[in-house]
């Protein structure tokens, strides 16, 4: 049997999505910026699903920038931000748990004189809304925080810290980094004041290698990419058609019945933690209720290293990160793990599982009798 538990780094790409990407790569394959009507077809295919995003937001299609994923949504969000509103002031916020491609890009806006402030987390790997009002100040241009936590599956306070930016700096921009939350969460950007947000397709059944960012109408932001000129200046080169569309498709079917998607990840997430809780020496990190995301489950295994534990399961078809698996194909030590005060003796041996909506419980406890199985023989190993 094989059981594929790593979700949050990439899913399967949807029939009806795939189909599409097909279909463009090879009967409506003209470059929107053409013309003649190859080219028209092209363009009504990105306004499509524009539409289709914008629907799942509750904003204008206007406001929906392609990209070629999640990494670039931030980039754009971020340093366009920083260069457009670096007169107001060159302070920025975020938090100690980001994304490597949100606190990447921190690292460089410090080369360049901004200043940033990153705050700390809860052994829950949660911001304080409260820390983050009091660090917001005058010159403050932009606060970037993630939505769900890639490694542990925490949820920050979006909407109350939307509210609480405003409140002390209405011209300070908020960016949230939604890669994991988008498809598995509600999500209302002018409800909870957001600025820019930031999706990536894979991630939800879409094609690898398309994304999308938000961008509240009139918000300050330079272009990151410049050449032909299009998506209206922001992002120049060719679009990737048969990507963009693909990713409308899977947005579109993602949030259709989502309510009964979202219960069922969180009976997954719930019978995973009870169950493999139950091996000795097993220990789940960051809440295990409902106020985590529905799709990411961290497991400490005491005693038995990350990468053996990864490489063990992979020998029985159970596919499962160490970590993030968004920044290397080499396990390293994860800052969202110290960050939320996890023992020593454990940040080394820490594995990520995470569901999609076709997941299903045969899987789950294949997984939790195969761990059950091999982590005492792997820990005999390990003391010899």
């Amino acid at each position: 049997m094989e059981a594929y538990l790593d979700n949050s780094a990439t899913t399967r790409c949807s029939k009806a999505a795939a189909d599409l990407v097909y279909k463009l790569l090879t009967e409506d394959y003209g470059n929107p910026s053409s013309l003649h009507m190859k080219g028209v077809e092209a363009e009504n295919y990105i306004n499509d699903a524009k539409k289709k995003i914008a629907k799942t937001l509750r904003v204008q299609d206007k406001e929906i920038l392609f990209t070629s994923g999640g990494t670039e949504s931030n980039n754009t969000a971020i340093i366009g931000a920083a260069m457009a509103n670096k007169r107001a002031g060159r302070h920025i916020i975020t938090s100690s748990v980001e994304h490597a491609s949100v606190l990447s890009v921190m690292q460089f806006l410090e080369e360049q004189g901004f200043e940033i402030t990153y705050l700390p987390v809860n052994h829950d790997g949660v911001i304080s809304v409260e820390e983050l009002k009091n660090a917001v100040r005058e010159d403050t241009i932009l606060v970037s925080l993630m939505h769900v936590n890639n490694e542990i599956g925490a949820v920050m306070p979006i909407e109350e810290a939307g509210a609480a930016i405003k409140e002390k700096n209405p011209a300070a921009l908020f960016h949230v980094d939604a890669i994991q939350s988008y498809g598995k969460l509600e999500i209302r950007p002018k409800r909870m004041n957001i600025d820019m947000l930031s999706v990536s397709g894979h991630k939800i059944h879409g094609p690898k290698g398309s994304g999308f960012l938000y961008i509240k109408d009139k918000t300050r932001i330079k272009p990151i990419i410049y050449g032909g000129g299009q998506q209206k200046g922001m992002r120049s080169g060719t679009e990737n058609v048969p990507a963009y569309a693909g990713l409308g498709v899977a947005a579109e079917e993602i949030y259709t019945d989502f309510d009964k998607k979202t219960a069922h990840m969180y009976e997954l997430r719930d019978h995973f933690i009870e169950s493999v809780q139950r091996i000795d020496g097993v220990s789940v990190n960051g809440r295990t209720d409902h106020t985590n995301a529905p799709h990411v489950v961290s497991v400490s295994v005491d005693g038995v290293r990350a990468e053996v534990m990864l490489h063990t399961l992979e020998d029985r078809q159970i596919y499962v990160s160490a970590g993030s698996a968004c920044s290397s194909n080499k396990p390293a030590i994860s800052s969202t793990l110290k960050s939320i005060g996890l023992k020593p003796s454990l940040l080394d041996s820490t594995i990520r599982f995470s569901f999609c909506v076709n997941t299903t419980q045969e899987e789950i406890d294949y997984a939790v009798s195969v761990m059950a199985e091999v982590i005492p023989m792997l820990r005999r190993y390990t003391r010899r």
